[in-house]
Formats: C-alpha cells, structure tokens, sequence
C-alpha cells in the first residue's frame, strides 16, 4: 500500500487504486446498533391451545394404531396373571416387522369365529368411544379376546384327564395355572389331542376351569385355533391399577420346548 498526496494530505490507497475506508466511528459518537431480527408473531391463545391439542391427539392415534394400545380385562378368565378391570398394554409394533405370536405369551385378539356369541358386552360412553379411539383410554366395546399362546404352527398339543398339558409330548410345568384348577378338564372339550395348522395358534386362559378358549370352539369351522391376521399385538405389562403392576414374561416352561 501506498500513499498519494491529497488536497488536504494523504490518504491510504490499496495497490489495485481503491481507497481505504475508515469505519470506525468518530470519536464522541457511538456505534449504531445492528438490525434485530424481527420478533415472530404468537398464535393467539384461541388458536395455539386447540392446535397443540389436535397434535396431541394425532400422535395419540398414531400410537395406538402403530405402537402400543391400552386394553382392559372383562372377565377372570387369565386369573391370576390378570385380574378383572386390569388394565394391559399391548406391543403392537413387532408385527409389523414380521413377528409372530410365540408359545407362552399373553396375546390379544380379534374375535375369530364368534367366541363372544351370548357374552354380554357393556355399551361404552360417547368419551370412551372417543377416549379408546385415540388410544388414551382402554378400548371399550370391542370385540377383543386375551388369552395365552400354548401352541404354534406344528405344535400338537394335548390333554388326557386332569393334566398335565402336553406340548409335543411333554408335560409342561404352568405355575400360572389359578390356584386350585386342574391343567386340563374332565369335560366335554377339555380332553382333545390337536395339531396346529400353519397361520395358526391354539390359545388356553389361565383360569382354566373358567376359560372359554380354543378348547371349546373346536367346532368352530377353525378348529379352535385363532389365525394370526387376528392377533393384535403381545400384553406386555399390566398398567392399571398401580398395586397390580407387572410385565408379562414368556414362562421358563416354554424356552424348554425346542
């Protein structure tokens, strides 16, 4: 850089002619303040508040529909592992990346071939209609079975007087059966010897002597057995009421099968 000489002295010139600017301020006077970015306009109260609650429940549904739904239990049939008006959630994620119902687990499901003819279901309110809808509260008025998974595709599964129940050819040790039931029944239905066909499961409550499961639909046009496009999803945990909190785990008799 050099200088060239000015009317009123020198002036600092860049080597491509150009002038040197001074920004500083002059002394006495202060820096002007940089622009702020403009301030983003609220939604008013009247707006936001319904608009946060629209996604509240979008999320909700999409969670119920894809995720984890909330089920309650009608009756004592899974007793004790599940009481009357516990309250259940059921993993309904796993199916969608091929997942199948195993031996052992606690699984929710469509009523396959009328399982629920004559059962009295208690119409549910227009809020649990909407609640169980969206997922918030526990689906009300469907026709929805839990029941446990005993067999899968080729699995023949038996039952000769008062037990124990035979999953190809072993006993198998159910310490989740209700106190004082027998494993199996001396009753019409309660004596079978069946081979589950593939797609397929053979389900049996825990409450055996007060369970109407695979056992006593046999003439159902299925057999008994419950197709796995009606499974929903895996109970998981048991949420509601609070003392009665628990997840529901295969049972060790079952990893002993294969």
């Amino acid at each position: 850089m050099r200088q060239e000489p000015t009317e009123s002295g020198t002036a600092d010139v860049t080597d491509a002619g150009d002038v040197a600017t001074d920004l500083r301020p002059e002394p006495g006077r202060e820096a002007p303040e940089a622009p702020r970015p403009p301030r983003r306009r609220r939604l008013s109260p009247w707006v936001e508040y319904p608009l946060l609650a629209a996604v509240a429940l979008v999320l909700a549904f999409l969670i119920k529909t894809f995720l984890v739904q909330a089920f309650l239990i009608p009756s004592g049939s899974m007793q004790n592992t599940l009481q009357e008006d516990d309250r259940v959630l059921v993993d309904k994620l796993t199916p969608w990346f091929g997942s199948e119902s195993d031996r052992g687990e606690v699984v929710v499901f469509r009523d396959p071939a009328d399982w629920l003819a004559g059962h009295e279901l208690k119409p549910p309110t227009t809020t649990q209609k909407v609640l169980g809808f969206v997922g918030l509260m526990p689906a009300a008025g469907e026709q929805h079975l839990i029941k446990r998974v005993i067999g899968v595709a080729g699995d023949t599964v038996e039952c000769q007087g008062t037990g124990p129940v035979k999953l190809n050819g072993k006993p198998l040790d159910e310490p989740y059966v209700f106190a004082g039931n027998t494993p199996c029944s001396n009753d019409a239905g309660g004596q079978f010897k069946v081979t589950v066909p593939a797609g397929h499961l053979w389900v049996m409550g825990d409450h055996r002597q007060h369970s109407q499961d695979s056992r006593y639909h046999q003439n159902d046009g299925r057999g008994g057995m419950v197709p796995l496009t009606d499974v929903v999803g895996r109970a998981i945990v048991v949420a509601w009421p609070v003392p009665h909190w628990s997840t529901l785990p295969v049972p060790d008799t079952f990893t002993t099968q294969d």
